[in-house]
């Protein structure tokens, strides 16, 4: 059952989930101060755990710009969050503003360079997808699929630890240049943004509640800081597709979703997850056995498509899983003590979701709100595995648009504006406080 909207509460603390929300925000400062404290005597394998930053002021004078861009983006929101235009005029208003906000954020701090120098000249361009390019080009689509598993560890970091699908895309559409590069990673990852309409179409929100969990994507700090400096805001988009077509009401877009899960984790082994989200969701919605329908369809999908493909290229997944675990072992994560992690991971996706949207999925949590009972158990299990400790504001990136929508349900719309402000002002304080290497 979803969240109604219902009469104010005379105290804030009797509103429902607010207990939960309370909890929760007490187990992140704790968190918080605990990093902060171990980070400085021994060592958590991040410089200000359990955030991926380190405190580095920088502007740069296209801030004189992006802030009047960013307020410009932020009163545009208020008619379009209470309603004003019919779905297409607000699907293209927020796209709009979404893309605008994100170029903005990315200025603000290394100007019109932040848009790509992250791919290129950046130091942090060698662990990118672009550097991988020569190999497939010697080899040949083909062999280089055979081989991908034994390949793996000779690449940077980035597409080591990820499946070849980036690389794949990267070639087909003949990108070879950063510029390129982050332009195809900015068109799709903005896309999410008017996805999430849809997914809370899909979960039974109204209108309003749609409009609001749209609008909380598109200033997420996340969003704002990685849509356009990483190839996790592509991903988002594409495990966000295969969310709104399983979560559709007919088997075709069902099927069709399974396709999209199998193409997406591809691109990022992660994306499985969503598969799981939607599984969930499912089962609170319409029962045990639909769940285990669409789990069926879904896994069905994702072995044919691996079939098909070691069938036609001799591409091994089960390898490719192996290697990328191998990469992601061998590097920083060695230094993050599991426990930590275990609080610190979430924690610091929670924080760089903003604030006030980490609140209302905390409360949406407490009241049983479907998304985001199935959003607390795929963390949970991304957690207790420990295949990701630190860099979770990246690259749980693809989980914005589920908490957006858990948050919407229990958000007072008519606050919208403010909460959006909120929500600005963060990003705009990371980004200029902030190093996070992208």
């Amino acid at each position: 059952m979803q969240a109604s909207a219902g009469p104010p509460s005379r105290s804030w603390r009797a509103l429902p989930g607010t207990r939960t929300a309370l909890a929760l925000s007490a187990l992140a400062l704790v968190t918080v101060a605990v990093g902060l404290i171990l980070e400085s005597s021994s060592g958590l394998g991040a410089p200000l755990a359990p955030f991926f930053a380190t405190g580095d002021v920088r502007v740069d004078p296209a801030v004189l710009v992006a802030l009047p861009v960013l307020a410009l983006c932020l009163a545009a929101t208020v008619p379009l969050a209470r309603g004003a235009g019919g779905p297409a005029a607000f699907l293209a208003g927020s796209l709009a503003i979404a893309l605008a906000a994100r170029l903005a954020v990315a200025a603000a701090r290394d100007g019109v360079d932040g848009w790509f120098a992250v791919f290129g000249v950046d130091p942090e361009g060698a662990n990118e997808y672009l550097p991988a390019l020569p190999a497939l080009d010697s080899l040949g689509v083909g062999a280089f699929l055979d081989r991908f598993a034994e390949l793996s560890p000779t690449l940077p970091i980035h597409p080591s630890a990820h499946p070849p699908g980036t690389l794949l895309l990267f070639d087909a559409l003949g990108v070879s240049g950063p510029r390129v590069a982050a332009a195809l990673v900015i068109g799709l990852g903005v896309l999410v943004v008017p996805l999430t309409y849809a997914l809370g179409r899909r979960v039974g929100l109204d209108e309003l509640r749609c409009r609001a969990a749209t609008l909380l994507v598109a200033f997420s700090p996340a969003a704002l800081l990685y849509g356009v400096v990483s190839a996790d805001a592509m991903f988002a988009t594409l495990g966000l597709a295969a969310a709104c077509l399983l979560l559709g009401s007919r088997w075709a877009g069902r099927v069709a979703g399974a396709v999209v899960l199998a193409l997406a984790s591809f691109f990022s082994w992660a994306l499985l997850a969503i598969g799981a989200f939607s599984a969930v969701v499912t089962w609170r919605r319409d029962g045990l056995a639909a769940a285990l329908r669409l789990s069926v369809v879904a896994g069905a999908g994702v072995i044919a498509f691996y079939g098909v493909l070691h069938a036609l290229t001799g591409f091994d997944p089960i390898g490719a899983v192996e290697a990328a675990g191998e990469a992601y072992d061998l590097g920083i994560s060695n230094a993050r003590p599991y426990l930590f992690w275990l609080f610190g991971s979430p924690v610091a996706f929670a924080v760089a979701l903003g604030l006030p949207t980490a609140w209302f999925a905390a409360r949406a949590l407490g009241t049983g709100n479907d998304a985001a009972v199935a959003l607390a158990l795929i963390v949970a299990v991304s957690v207790l595995i420990g295949v990701t400790k630190a860099e979770n504001e990246r690259i749980w990136l693809f989980m914005v648009p589920l908490a957006a929508v858990a948050a919407a349900a229990v958000v007072p719309v008519r606050h919208m504006p403010a909460i959006l402000a909120a929500l600005c002002a963060q990003a705009v304080a990371a980004s200029l406080l902030l190093e996070t290497i992208w």
